[in-house]
């Protein structure tokens, strides 16, 4: 089976609904958010097909959405999309100096 983004356009269409929703996010309007699914979901597949053969697993991810395609036992993989929960006004912690 090849693997394309439209593969897992349900997911990709839920995951749109979810954002569109309930997601706050400064950073993205929904057409963004798209673009941004559909090229993380290339980049999770290419990671997918090339993982090494005891990995499980295909990531790709940006500051605000996780991608991962899981092996599973029929020809095509679990598709997880995660909204990572940040904010852009939380202050970084200062770097502690190592002696």
């Amino acid at each position: 089976m090849e693997l394309t983004a439209e593969t897992f356009e349900s997911e990709l269409e839920e995951a749109l609904k979810s954002f569109d929703r309930f997601i706050v996010c400064i950073d993205k309007t929904p057409d963004e958010c798209r673009t941004s699914l559909i090229s993380l979901i290339e980049k999770a597949i290419k990671a997918y097909v090339n993982r090494e053969p005891h990995l499980r697993h295909g990531i790709a991810l940006d500051k605000q959405i996780t991608i991962m395609l899981s092996q599973s036992e029929k020809d095509r993989p679990l598709c997880g999309i995660y909204f990572n929960l940040s904010s852009p006004y939380h202050k970084a912690r200062p770097a502690v100096a190592k002696v």
